[in-house]
């Protein structure tokens, strides 16, 4: 009689993880950079291998890291080609990709709402004049129906590719910050002060209304409990931006920051004060690192400090308790993104120039001025690139950090920035497909 086999060893299954991209324009090139570097480390473990598996089961995106978030998710089944086409996005974005920058669209809409700014009381009685936003985003749709495919997002949740994506936005109608989820399991919707969760059917008009960044890009209609709400930029009134994956089920998350989440000290005291008034472009751009930003800051420290209450926590109190320890990798900017964004100022179309110089955002380089602004709206190779380059050399210099969050096996370094950036999207059929 054979000798009968001890049966294999229970395993515990990974815990899941979540995937935090957060807002800022063209900033969320940045993202991209992590996320190919990411794609790079899970190679040298052996982990998955080309076209194999997806690491982020739950992904929560908001303004321009919704476009991210929409993309991964769309082709959660296969995560390096899916990284590999938003390389290639958006090394080779332009700003007449994502807004009318000639000097039609620019007076179509720029002139028109700065005219509206200073002479409103003449006009306002005619409404065709009145414009929805300072520039005209209509081509960041058309890019956007052209790249992904939201219809194969239900395939890739009945699969199993994907257990949820959520993607957030503020309405203008209610003043309700609301995030969208749509998954294939029903999960309950949850309901905060101020904030509310929603099931849905994800379209292309839910990212471009989580990107339609405040008087910038004009708000979007969408479909909410029965009828019509305008919405605008999921950064605005998001206080708890890590939330909607936790309650998707997300035991462990990464978050990818637009911007640095603290500001050093010694840099803070080096840095000169400019006589005079702040310029419109300055308030602007320091509005919009307070929308895009701050909240994310606050929310990691609060979780941090959740999980540090809990620790101390004998086991019988943790148990009587509905939170739980949630494990949190943050990998945000090592450098300020508006000085990185000056040196570029001038790649800008000469009509979003004039624009901008309008509002005080002038010169290039350690001259200029509000470049904060900018860096929301520079969608051009030069900028994107350094951006894709620092998110890359960021995470590489993690490399053990980013490898035991995962529970990588630790190997010697095999990267190759330089083939990391050669790669390209649109080798397998489930890649989104090229500009």
């Amino acid at each position: 009689m054979p000798e009968l086999q001890p049966p294999p060893p229970l395993t515990a299954s990974p815990p899941s993880t979540g995937l935090i991209l957060t807002g800022g324009g063209a900033r969320a090139a940045y993202q991209v950079g992590v996320l190919a570097a990411v794609a790079q480390l899970r190679r040298d473990a052996g982990v998955g291998g080309e076209g194999g598996g997806n690491p982020f089961p739950i992904i929560a995106g908001t303004s321009a890291g919704a476009i991210n978030a929409g993309t991964l998710a769309c082709y959660a089944d296969d995560f390096d080609s899916a990284v590999d086409g938003l390389v290639h996005l958006w090394q080779n974005l332009h700003v007449e990709n994502i807004y009318c920058a000639d000097a039609f669209g620019v007076i179509r809409t720029g002139a028109r709402w700065m005219t509206m700014m200073s002479l409103g009381w003449a006009v306002a009685r005619w409404r065709r004049t009145r414009p929805r936003s300072l520039l005209d985003n209509s081509p960041l749709g058309e890019l956007l129906r052209r790249w992904i495919r939201m219809d194969r997002l239900d395939a890739m949740l009945a699969a199993g590719h994907m257990r949820a994506l959520a993607i957030s936005g503020s309405s203008y109608t209610s003043g309700q910050h609301v995030t969208f989820y749509q998954t294939h399991k029903d999960i309950q919707p949850w309901m905060r002060s101020q904030r509310i969760a929603v099931p849905t059917q994800m379209t292309v008009e839910h990212l471009l209304a989580s990107s339609a960044i405040p008087f910038i890009f004009p708000a979007e209609r969408l479909e909410l409990e029965g009828h019509r709400e305008w919405f605008g930029d999921g950064s605005m009134r998001q206080s708890a931006p890590i939330s909607p994956a936790v309650h998707l089920g997300a035991e462990r998350v990464l978050v990818i920051g637009a911007g640095r989440m603290h500001e050093p000290a010694e840099e803070q005291q080096r840095r000169v004060l400019v006589e005079g008034a702040p310029s419109m472009a300055q308030i602007a751009g320091h509005a919009l690192s307070n929308i895009f930003l701050d909240a994310l800051a606050v929310d990691v420290e609060r979780l941090q400090r959740i999980n540090s209450t809990l620790a101390l926590l004998p086991a019988a109190a943790r148990s009587a308790t509905p939170l739980r320890p949630i494990d949190v990798l943050v990998i945000a900017p090592s450098r300020r993104l508006d000085e990185l964004a000056a040196e570029h100022q001038g790649s800008l179309p000469p009509a979003i120039k004039g624009l901008l110089r309008s509002v005080g955002v002038a010169g290039e380089g350690k001259g200029a001025s509000g470049s904060a602004l900018t860096s929301y709206l520079l969608f051009e190779p030069s900028f994107t690139n350094e951006l894709i380059n620092l998110g890359m050399s960021d995470t590489l210099a993690r490399r053990t950090e980013v490898q035991n969050f995962f529970g990588w096996p630790t190997q010697a370094p095999q990267v190759d920035a330089a083939a990391m950036r050669r790669r390209r999207g649109g080798f397998t059929e489930s890649a989104p497909a090229a500009l």
